[in-house]
């Protein structure tokens, strides 16, 4: 269902409030990755070249007590935004009261406000009572008074029923005011939905990671849905389990190997496995290793697709209209386990003729080691959000949405 979005509503003179995602890392007040920032800024500009007063929300780390707050203040972030936008952002240290509504009082059209870290209300008075977090109705209700329409841009929070989120728009929707989405979390929408939901064929999903317990929903959903579903990573040795192939020392969920065993059979030859595996003595970067097929000795653990593997997954991949990957080959953080992960990425960066959709760390991290992001037609800002969407559940940010 299409979603009311920023460029339906009148912008001019009103005080727009806007849930962006600005969780970056952040380490002695200085920011190490922007890119979060950079994804906001068409939504943001949008709103200041329409004359709207933007006043942004956003979570950063999570906040347990006092001392957490310290070094996780969003006053970095107004820094680095005020010179990517090029112009000043107020910034408001605190995230209710007095000074927060005289600073949004006295904001001008085509100006930008950054309120302080919404999770530090999930700590009042060295008490950890969960007010961001816990959806507190109150919370969201006081932050909905503070504009006159709300737009949902941070697409990674999506799955989460947070009070700057879901709690905005519910007092908002009480109050007859618009609830819109975002150019970034629009595109989320497009892209995610269009893939699950009407994907161009074939429809190819490449799923990785360590644990089929985190896709076992995921799976379960796209085997109506996919033509195919690579199985790479950690997983794959559940399912080599499931299959009575050995698997040495390799990690397997024991309580998921009926689990794994009905995937293969309502799966079929839907499901595409690794034939070969680079193994190692230990889990080590330095440790020795080579390439096996088939059952593994014991004392041996895979941590990478092989040579063959590889070969066999670009067969599959070569003529697909629609691939959406989320998840590593293999232990990708250290290198000589690495190339599984990176020549999938490599691949679907050739891959011309076909919408292709990337999600989580590890994968989003090797398209761009290897210089592939642009040639993607969809880079996920959302690990979690991703995952819950590519699982067909209802995520409560975006049903919160307007619908058009």
């Amino acid at each position: 269902m299409a979603k009311l979005t920023v460029s339906d509503l009148d912008l001019e003179g009103k005080k727009v409030l806007m849930r962006v995602d600005f969780n970056v890392p952040i380490k002695d007040g200085v920011i190490g990755d922007d890119n979060r920032i950079q994804a906001a800024l068409p939504t943001i500009k949008f709103v200041l070249d329409h004359k709207g007063k933007a006043i942004l929300f956003s979570h950063l780390g999570r906040i347990k007590k006092e001392e957490d707050k310290k070094g996780l203040s969003l006053r970095p972030v107004a820094e680095r935004l005020s010179n990517l936008l090029n112009k000043p952002v107020t910034f408001v240290p605190v995230t209710e009261g007095k000074q927060l509504e005289d600073a949004i009082n006295k904001l001008e059209n085509g100006n930008v406000l950054l309120v302080e870290n919404t999770r530090y209300e999930d700590v009042v008075n060295g008490e950890y009572v969960k007010r961001e977090s816990g959806n507190d109705p109150k919370l969201g209700e006081y932050w909905a008074s503070l504009g006159d329409e709300y737009i949902n841009d941070a697409f990674g929070t999506a799955h989460r029923q947070h009070a700057s989120n879901v709690g905005i728009a519910e007092a908002m929707h009480k109050s007859g005011k618009p609830v819109a989405a975002g150019f970034l979390m629009e595109k989320e929408i497009q892209f995610l939905g269009e893939a699950v939901n009407n994907p161009q064929r074939p429809f190819v999903a490449i799923l990785g990671g360590a644990k089929v317990s985190d896709k076992i929903g995921v799976i379960d959903n796209l085997l109506s849905k996919a033509d195919k579903i690579i199985i790479g990573g950690g997983m794959t040795y559940t399912f080599y389990a499931a299959k009575g192939i050995k698997i040495g020392d390799s990690l397997v969920e024991k309580d998921k190997i009926d689990v794994a065993k009905s995937i293969l059979e309502k799966g079929g030859d839907k499901i595409v496995l690794p034939v070969d595996n680079i193994v190692a003595k230990s889990f080590n970067n330095d440790a020795e290793h080579k390439v096996v097929e088939g059952d593994i000795d014991d004392g041996w653990m895979a941590l990478d697709i092989g040579p063959k593997s590889i070969d066999d997954f670009e067969k599959v991949l070569k003529d697909a209209k629609t691939v959406v990957w989320n998840g590593p080959m293999g232990v990708f953080e250290m290198s000589n386990f690495a190339q599984g992960t990176l020549k999938v990425g490599e691949f679907l960066g050739s891959l011309t003729d076909a919408t292709t959709i990337v999600g989580g760390g590890d994968s989003t991290a090797a398209v761009k080691q290897l210089g592939v992001a642009d040639k993607l037609t969809h880079i996920s800002t959302g690990g979690g959000a991703s995952l819950q969407y590519l699982e067909g559940k209802t995520l409560p940010g975006i049903a919160a949405i307007d619908n058009k």
